[in-house]
């Protein structure tokens, strides 16, 4: 997985590239992390070149809400396809996050 994290007006966009899974986890916990303490509070994460997430990479992306939300920041996720849509909703982690078909629609949603 790689990732990059871009501005786009006030939001922070990371696109993920690949799968979030055990062993990248934290590198991308420590960035989003680390956007926050520097001021960050809009986060958009762009999953249109995501394949697979596994527990553990939901687990990260929950507790990254969490400490988005308690930091009064919000936090989107966009451009899921059909097989992480089925696991968000199988989940039922659809109901925790503000999830949305595309990156615009995302950053219009701010």
């Amino acid at each position: 997985m790689t990732f990059e994290a871009t501005k786009e007006n006030d939001v922070l966009v990371l696109d993920i590239d690949g799968q979030l899974i055990v062993g990248n986890r934290q590198k991308f916990k420590d960035k989003v992390l680390k956007e926050l303490e520097s001021g960050e509070r809009k986060f958009l994460i762009d999953f249109a070149n995501t394949g697979y997430i596994d527990s553990s990479g939901l687990g990260v992306l929950v507790s990254l809400s969490k400490k988005i939300r308690e930091q009064g920041g919000e936090l989107r996720l966009a451009n899921l396809n059909e097989d992480l849509r089925t696991l968000f909703e199988l989940t039922k982690l659809d109901t925790l996050f503000h999830i949305v078909d595309s990156r615009q629609e995302a950053l219009d949603s701010f």
